[in-house]
């Protein structure tokens, strides 16, 4: 084996109880483990950043659903970014940047099959888990593919602060609209969107009826609607949708720690006359997109024209409270768990 610095010991973050309602302390343990030694074809990686992301709200409980959920007891994975320190595999070298799903811990033993090398020199590491990322790529693929927006479009973010929303809108502006609205959640987050970000419009949606804001917003209609929230934020873009709009239906946080089912939106006879399309999509499923994604986001970040933005949180033993400031919204842009 070829390695540096190899740590002997790591602490992770298992999931104790399966929450009812909001996480909360309870529902974490931070665990010290051994790290096992490395067999044929694995990498030794120390974490430099963990991911947290509204998805895994739903692998906490254990209803059906697209992906199998977290065990009690066990880490809980996700992505992460970190330095290979030693490795048995040839194709992987020592100090290499790798991505990869084994986060919520310091130390990861990964299959080199199932980590991407990625230049830390172009971006920052933290990047690879926003911005140029499944973050990145989620936006990317609900615009492009699912949505199918083109030139001359009216967007409407929903959670325009988030990870995935602040990149939407800025894709949106990037290809053309001629109009982007974001929906957020505080006066500074609003005028972050239409400062740094450039969305033409934003609304925070507890000021007042969200239809009635986003019919200011955009009194001529929206063609497309990128929802990362459901619940009245669908309402909304289906009452304002001109003819032929379509949704991309990404997530609906608002519903995430609901303890009784939210009530659907009561305007749903208005798709058929305006034959409006809404699509859910999950963004594993279009992983082979990733390369025509970054062929068009870095250069865009590269330029300016893409602003990468992040809040940090520092330490394994904060993931469990940053995965919690982020349901409730508190993050600007990608909330990342730095661990180095």
């Amino acid at each position: 084996m070829v390695g540096m610095d190899i740590p002997t010991t790591s602490r992770e973050v298992r999931l104790a109880s399966r929450p009812h309602g909001w996480p909360d302390d309870s529902t974490f343990d931070l665990v010290e483990t051994d790290v096992p030694e490395l067999r044929d074809g694995q990498l030794l990686v120390v974490n430099d950043y963990v991911s947290v992301d509204p998805y895994m709200r739903g692998r906490m409980s254990d209803a059906p659903s697209y992906v199998p959920p977290f065990e009690v007891g066990k880490v809980m994975d996700g992505a992460a970014v970190g330095t290979v320190v030693a490795s048995e595999d040839p194709s992987v070298a020592v100090g290499a940047s790798v991505v990869h799903g084994l986060g919520w811990r310091e130390v990861s033993v990964v299959d080199a099959s199932v980590a991407r090398v990625v230049d830390t020199d172009a971006a920052p590491a933290s990047a690879y888990l926003g911005v140029l990322g499944m973050t990145g790529l989620t936006a990317w693929v609900g615009l492009t593919e699912i949505a199918q927006m083109r030139g001359g479009d009216v967007v409407f973010v929903s959670g325009a602060a988030g990870a995935v929303g602040s990149v939407a809108g800025q894709l949106a502006k990037i290809r053309g609209a001629s109009r982007v609205i974001g929906s957020a959640g505080s006066a500074d987050k609003i005028a972050y969107l239409t400062g740094d970000l450039g969305f033409d419009a934003a609304f925070n949606y507890k000021d007042g009826s969200v239809a009635d804001q986003l019919g200011e917003a955009a009194p001529d209609g929206i063609d497309v609607y990128f929802d990362n929230v459901g619940g009245d934020h669908l309402e909304a873009a289906i009452g304002a949708f001109r003819p032929h709009g379509r949704a991309a239906l990404c997530g609906a946080i608002s519903a995430y720690n609901a303890t009784e089912a939210p009530p659907g939106p009561r305007n749903l006879t208005r798709l058929v006359g305006t034959r409006v399309k809404l699509q859910g999509f999950i963004v594993g499923d279009h992983s082979a997109s990733m390369p025509d994604f970054l062929a068009e986001a870095v250069p865009a970040l590269d330029d300016g024209r893409l602003v990468m933005d992040e809040t940090v949180v520092d330490g394994i033993s904060h993931a469990g409270e940053a995965f919690v400031k982020m349901l409730r919204g508190a993050n600007t842009g990608k909330m990342v768990v730095r661990l180095t």
